[in-house]
């Protein structure tokens, strides 16, 4: 059984995770409905977190995942204010390559690239990120920039939304639930490792699906990542922490908390949480930044 949350929650709020994170919200991932929130639907700087919607927009356009992009000057262009990047201009890379430098390493050159690929402006990638908040029924996202450094607003709890949109897609849930990938350009001359800034899905406590990591200094440290806990799957959304690893503690106390039963929930599972083994993320094949 999955969990529910009400106005029972504040009444045992002795028994509630404690949540550092400014807004946040745990969504059962099947339903929607709220397990655990804090300022679930308050309006705030969402960062890199940005790239889901950049994700959606360009496979909405069905971008050619093998074909070849290059690094340009407008990319590099539009990645400045953004920390260290590894794709280098004149660098020629797979779509799917920039998919994995940006969702799993934040690369701030990525998103204009793929846009580019897909046949949009920046101006357009834009709206079409905007569209596709507008076809999820997410009222209160906005979106002026492509990789999140500057404007772009949301809530977490249609950033949750947004990260199970994207998690039903195969070629993306693939990509946000590899720890570790090796992207080379076409002319061999660039070789590089990526990692997942996804901490807990590196650290496989828990059955992490995968998802994506920001910062700013207007939107602090945000994560977005979907979790199987007791064989039942949540949508967990963190935004506007003020250190690193605040984000992924949050995470762990209230995973820790669903996985005792969640205590002070108006619904309890019928059979009480147990401690997890270590589990190994789960991986799906897929062919073909600034780190947060």
């Amino acid at each position: 059984m999955g969990l529910a949350a009400g106005p029972a929650l504040a009444d045992k709020s002795a028994e509630l995770p404690d949540i550092k994170s400014r807004s946040a919200v745990v969504l059962d991932m099947s339903t929607g409905a709220e397990v655990i929130g804090k300022g679930a639907d308050e309006v705030r700087a969402i960062a890199s977190t940005t790239k889901i919607f950049v994700a959606l927009a360009v496979r909405r356009k069905k971008l050619a995942l093998d074909s070849w992009t290059e690094i340009t000057a407008a990319d590099v262009q539009a990645a400045v204010g953004g920390s260290r990047t590894r794709l280098d201009r004149g660098q020629q890379f797979k779509n799917i390559d920039l998919l994995r430098a940006m969702l799993m390493s934040s690369d701030n050159r990525a998103p204009t690239a793929l846009g580019r690929a897909a046949g949009m402006s920046r101006a357009q990638l834009i709206a079409e990120m905007n569209a596709v908040a507008k076809g999820l029924g997410l009222k209160k996202t906005r979106f002026t920039d492509s990789s999140g450094l500057r404007g772009n607003v949301s809530t977490a709890r249609e950033m949750a939304l947004a990260l199970r949109a994207l998690l039903r897609d195969d070629v993306l849930a693939g990509i946000v639930a590899t720890p570790n990938v090796i992207v080379k350009s076409r002319s061999g001359y660039a070789k590089i490792s990526y990692g997942s800034t996804n901490q807990p899905l590196v650290a496989g406590t828990y059955r992490v699906k995968g998802g994506k990591t920001g910062y700013t200094k207007a939107a602090g440290y945000c994560f977005i990542t979907g979790a199987e806990i007791d064989g039942h799957s949540y949508l967990f959304a963190f935004l506007g922490a003020d250190g690193k690893g605040t984000r992924f503690a949050d995470f762990g106390r209230v995973a820790a908390w669903i996985d005792a039963g969640a205590p002070g929930a108006v619904i309890k599972r019928t059979t009480p949480g147990k401690a997890r083994p270590k589990a190994k993320p789960a991986r799906r094949k897929v062919s073909g930044t600034s780190r947060r």
